[in-house]
């Protein structure tokens, strides 16, 4: 039987993305991978779909027969050592380097993602303008550093508009997002008609918490995604349903069933609080219209 740690398998899987994408990168069939690395294939499938641990060293190994770089090959032995841990939070620097980041790669893989924001517009549906503000709010960067985290913010969102399989994106957003002046008047306004625009999208639905609900889940759990991942022919699921949460000092990932459940239960809540599409559209408008013209 293949070792499974007891904790989240987010690291396994994410491990076995990036060796898989190395490996083809490479251009080497896991046959010609297992014969170089004296493994099975069963193994490197184990591997590649994270259904096993690793240890750092062979993280190590394999990243040299795929001729990784050092960067990389740093982090993917950081990242195997998180892949035998009992739960898993992690800080982003002190694992993954800048611009390998794991829950991008795990955005990526998904089917869905059921989204609730209680502060800011979600970076899948912010426009450059905002991205901006929102990183130099944030951040004490200087200006190149804040255009290149602009940039990589831009280019995730080709995410929801790519021709083949766009992921399904359910979002219900605080009307307080709305209401706060990132940026000022100007950059708010587009960023309402913008939301407008993409709740038209076939793969996006859109729905306001508005403040008039009073209380709701989304004040005890606050922001988070589920993301759910493609079924095979037969419906099984590729992968297990991941719920992230991003905090302050690092990000939380929780897979186990128990603990998805009640995010989903928390999402249907949330979901039904809230104004419908074309009411939470109208909303959104209004909003948009009370910022005035530029």
């Amino acid at each position: 039987m293949p070792e499974r740690s007891a904790g989240s398998t987010v690291p396994r899987r994410q491990l076995g993305r990036y060796l898989r994408d190395l490996r083809m990168q490479a251009r080497l069939t896991v046959r010609t991978a297992a014969r170089e690395l004296e493994w099975s294939e069963a193994k490197m499938w184990r591997i590649e779909t994270g259904q096993t641990s690793l240890r750092s060293h062979d993280a190590e190994t394999m990243c040299k027969v795929y001729g990784a770089p050092s960067d990389i090959t740093e982090a993917l032995m950081g990242l195997a050592k998180e892949t035998k841990a009992k739960g898993w939070w992690h800080s982003y620097g002190d694992v993954v380097p800048e611009g390998f980041d794991v829950y991008i790669g795990l955005e990526g893989a998904a089917s869905s993602l059921a989204t609730y924001e209680s502060d800011l517009v979600p970076g899948l549906l912010q426009t450059e303008e905002y991205t901006r503000a929102t990183i130099r709010a944030l951040a004490d960067e200087d200006d190149e550093e804040v255009e290149r985290r602009v940039r990589l913010r831009i280019e995730r969102q080709t995410l929801l508009t790519r021709p083949t399989a766009p992921p399904q994106f359910s979002l219900v957003l605080s009307e307080a997002a709305l209401r706060r002046p990132t940026g000022g008047a100007a950059v708010m306004r587009k960023q309402c008609e913008y939301l407008v625009a993409a709740s038209g999208w076939a793969n996006v639905m859109i729905r306001v918490m508005p403040f008039s609900v009073g209380s709701h889940y989304g004040l005890v759990t606050g922001p988070f995604v589920v993301l759910r991942f493609p079924v095979t022919g037969d419906g099984a699921e590729t992968e297990p349903p991941t719920v992230y949460a991003d905090g302050f000092t690092g990000s939380l990932y929780l897979d186990k069933p128990s603990e998805v459940q009640a995010y989903d239960r928390a999402f249907r809540e949330i979901w039904e609080a809230a104004l419908d599409e074309q009411a939470s559209r109208r909303l959104m408008r209004e909003v948009a219209e009370s910022y005035g013209q530029d």
